[in-house]
């Protein structure tokens, strides 16, 4: 996807406990929708401080993280089939927001954001069930905030979306792009 922004970019990892980070936040009454704004600036905070004085002053780090949240309560990666099928359940029939915050280090300083997309599930009836079981034995849910992934099989599952379809993927593009245009100019 940063591929849309610039074809020059490496991925690195930051070597980040998101689990207690999130943790932590949530303790000090960090609002859900800001939880991913917080790991993002984590993640790439973490990268930029490897980094050496003379890569900083040439060097844009981007971090990102997405939550779905629903009624305040962070659905994150299941890590069951049961909770899948759980969580997807209990997504159907209503509106979920997916918030995808990016933080951007460089050497002209930092800026981070959250970008939010409301997404409807479908009802849950018989065949949105059908589809729920369908998609969990296809194994895609386990790697996924909220279980889904807009840009798979988990499509079907949605009954419309209101904003940035990007940002559902993980990253919203559209936005990212005109944070570092006004940054870096």
């Amino acid at each position: 996807m940063l591929s849309l922004v610039t074809d020059k970019f490496e991925v690195r990892t930051a070597e980040v406990d998101e689990r207690s980070a999130e943790i932590k936040m949530e303790e000090d009454g960090v609002p859900a929708l800001r939880v991913s704004e917080g790991l993002a600036m984590l993640k790439a905070k973490a990268v930029f401080d490897s980094l050496s004085d003379e890569e900083k002053e040439n060097t844009v780090v981007i971090g990102a993280d997405t939550s779905v949240v629903l009624d305040n309560i962070i659905f994150g990666k299941p890590a069951t089939r049961e909770e899948a099928v759980n969580m997807l359940s209990l997504l159907s029939g209503k509106t979920h927001v997916v918030a995808t915050g990016v933080a951007v280090f460089a050497g002209s300083g930092s800026k981070v954001f959250t970008e939010e997309t409301k997404v409807e599930f479908n009802p849950l009836d018989s065949y949105q069930k059908t589809l729920i079981e369908a998609y969990c034995n296809s194994g895609s849910p386990y790697d996924k905030a909220g279980g889904y992934g807009i840009q798979d099989e988990g499509a079907l599952l949605v009954r419309c979306i209101n904003g940035d379809y990007s940002n559902v993927v993980g990253l919203p593009v559209p936005r990212l792009a005109r944070e570092l245009h006004d940054m870096l100019k």
